[in-house]
């Protein structure tokens, strides 16, 4: 573990972690990422001429991600609330070839018209807060209790932002916990965000989802498509042959952290 000070004052030790093609991340014990940000990276899949935005981008996982392949090719812009991730995504930034695709702007994404243009990118993605308010789950820290809780912001806040920023017809891909998935429909709908991809994430054949993946359009029309199941491990509890080919894009790590 290697020690820096972040924008906040606070000491924080941090390491890294290995990408595809000598790319790395910086990560600490408040900001981490886990297997539904690779899902996000990948379901997203930008083309080599969007213009993106990564909102609540930690630090900075999805943009990175996308970096060990060859698109986008504009820049992409992640948003974050948090000192320390922000300090952990610029300092990933200095070290990854390629960086100069890769901003981050330290920000509340409520009050994203401060900081960003209207209506001028055409793939917004965020991993959000997946629980409610006081909903009653705890985290040891505050830094992760606004990573994991809508403290900061919620999904209606996060569509709002998407429609501010989103070309007609972009899209907007986000993550959540199937029992959210009402909450992002509504929320997409109000903001004139039309859901059309929907995908679950399994743990194993048979088991509850415990993800959800949603794409919508905006200004887009009605008819919501659902994707076959994303398994994750297979019958002897190896990751899947899909996993496998979804990890090989970013990395040869067999284990992530958990989110």
């Amino acid at each position: 573990m290697i020690v820096i000070n972040t924008p906040n004052d606070k000491t924080t030790e941090y390491s890294k972690e290995p990408l595809a093609d000598g790319r790395v991340i910086y990560v600490s014990r408040n900001s981490r990422f886990g297997t539904d940000a690779v899902l996000l990276a990948d379901f997203a899949s930008p083309k080599r001429i969007d213009t993106a935005v990564d909102l609540c981008t930690g630090g900075g996982i999805i943009p990175l991600l996308w970096l060990c392949g060859d698109s986008p090719r504009e820049k992409v812009t992640g948003v974050e609330i948090q000192p320390e991730c922000c300090a952990l995504a610029r300092r990933s930034i200095e070290e990854n070839r390629g960086s100069e695709r890769f901003e981050v702007l330290e920000c509340d994404l409520r009050e994203i018209e401060k900081h960003l243009p209207r209506e001028k990118f055409s793939l917004v993605t965020c991993n959000p807060p997946y629980f409610a308010a006081g909903s009653g789950f705890e985290n040891k820290t505050e830094e992760r209790t606004i990573a994991r809780s809508e403290v900061m912001c919620d999904s209606y806040d996060v569509c709002r932002a998407a429609r501010y920023l989103l070309k007609y017809g972009g899209r907007l891909c986000l993550c959540q916990r199937p029992e959210r998935l009402t909450d992002v429909i509504c929320a997409m709908r109000e903001q004139g965000i039309e859901p059309k991809r929907i995908r679950l994430v399994q743990q194993r054949a048979g088991s509850e989802p415990w993800l959800v993946l949603v794409e919508g359009r905006r200004g887009g029309k009605p008819g919501l498509k659902f994707l076959p199941v994303l398994t994750v491990e297979d019958s002897g509890g190896s990751y899947s042959d899909e996993m496998r080919e979804i990890y090989g894009r970013y990395g040869d790590k067999a284990k992530w952290q958990d989110n």
